[in-house]
């Protein structure tokens, strides 16, 4: 499950950067939303969606979620293993729920830039507190 979670973000990264990068250059070039831009943010949506359910799943059957369990007060204490306890399952829940909210009010806006704009911001910031918390020393 470990495994399967970690090659999965690479992939989510992987299109979340780009689908930013999209946001932001047809907000700059002004663009037309076209259907290979929502389709773009819906693939974002879903992968990140399956990335969190398979985080999930791997979390509560991870040592650290044992541990915070049996002594969170040690846990707490030592900064590797807080990141790996709390503060990345925070924050990628929160990332994946901005996603979620930039997906939701992009449907709402009419407007090629206003659409833009907001997966621009929403997946943008999303995207910042994933770097955030990657839990870089495990990954490479």
């Amino acid at each position: 499950m470990k495994d399967i979670h970690s090659y999965w973000a690479y992939l989510v990264l992987a299109i979340l950067i780009f689908t930013v990068v999209n946001a932001i250059i047809g907000l700059k070039q002004k663009k037309e939303f076209a259907d290979r831009d929502l389709r773009l943010g819906l693939f974002t949506l879903i992968l990140s969606h399956i990335q969190l359910l398979i985080g999930l799943g791997w979390y509560f059957m991870s040592p650290w979620f044992k541990a915070l369990k049996e002594n969170g007060g040690e846990v707490m204490g030592d900064k590797a293993a807080r990141l790996l306890a709390v503060e990345h399952p925070i924050m990628m829940i929160l990332a994946i729920v901005l996603i979620t909210i930039g997906w939701s009010k992009h449907k709402k806006k009419t407007e090629d830039a206003a659409k833009f704009k907001t997966f621009a911001i929403f997946y943008g910031l999303a995207l910042l507190l994933i770097l955030s918390r990657i839990p870089w020393s495990n990954w490479f």
